[in-house]
């Protein structure tokens, strides 16, 4: 039995965050979309974000690396990158491990 997955969308969240507030959708969306944008921007200035009770945003440095062309097998580098990185704080680990 394949097990159904489930997945919260931009529109469900900004709904529940509506409903919870007492706020429109208009400004629950506007309020979300600038959570994000200060998020996005205090992680492309290189900067972490800790929200307590919930987890930590912060940037990870990925060294140059070799790999290989997956269409070809021929040997490549892979240029050195940065990716955002999520770390869970306590409290979202034990909700998620309750329910």
């Amino acid at each position: 039995m394949k097990k159904e997955l489930l997945v919260l969308n931009k529109t469900e969240l900004i709904a529940a965050i509506a409903t919870d507030t007492n706020l429109s959708k208009a400004d629950a969306a506007r309020a979300l979309d600038a959570a994000i944008e200060n998020l996005s921007g205090a992680l492309a200035r290189g900067e972490t974000v800790q929200l307590i009770g919930f987890g930590t945003f912060a940037v990870a440095s990925r060294p140059e690396r070799s790999g290989r062309n997956p269409s070809t097998g021929e040997p490549m580098t892979i240029k050195a990158s940065k990716a955002p990185k999520f770390t869970a704080g306590k409290a979202l680990k034990d909700a998620v491990n309750a329910a």
